[in-house]
């Protein structure tokens, strides 16, 4: 089974855990909250909440917004045909990790169960994640 969707907005990576000084308590920031709450409503929209079992390879594709202050359209071109790529942050692993904490329980029991995981960074006129994952 191929479960492919799309979460439309800015790409967002996982926040570090912080310490509430006063109480001690380790708590996970309001942003990375948001986001992974996004990831599982477009999920949710795309696949009617079907979950996948067995092995499963996920493909990350984040694509950046390409910057307004590239006024060059032959430059913009390069950007959108994958020839200029995007260096910046968030990296790749904690794009991994907001997507693949966000779907736990949701796509799938854990993320334990993916055994492949690709991410590519491109550049695109408006930005957006499109997830592909495929499992039993």
């Amino acid at each position: 089974m191929i479960k492919t969707f799309i979460v439309e907005g800015k790409i967002k990576g996982k926040e570090r855990p912080r310490m509430n000084t006063k109480s001690g308590n380790i708590f996970t920031p309001n942003k990375t909250k948001g986001y992974e709450s996004w990831v599982m409503s477009c999920y949710r929209y795309s696949s009617g909440g079907e979950m996948l079992t067995g092995d499963i390879t996920a493909i990350i594709e984040a694509f950046y917004k390409i910057p307004a202050s590239v006024k060059s359209e032959v430059k913009r071109e390069q950007m959108r045909r994958g020839i200029i790529n995007p260096a910046i942050t968030p990296d790749v692993d904690n794009i991994a990790k907001i997507i693949l904490d966000a779907l736990n329980g949701i796509a799938y029991a854990d993320d334990k169960q993916v055994i492949d995981l690709r991410v590519i960074k491109r550049y695109a006129d408006e930005p957006f994640v499109k997830i592909i994952l495929m499992g039993d």
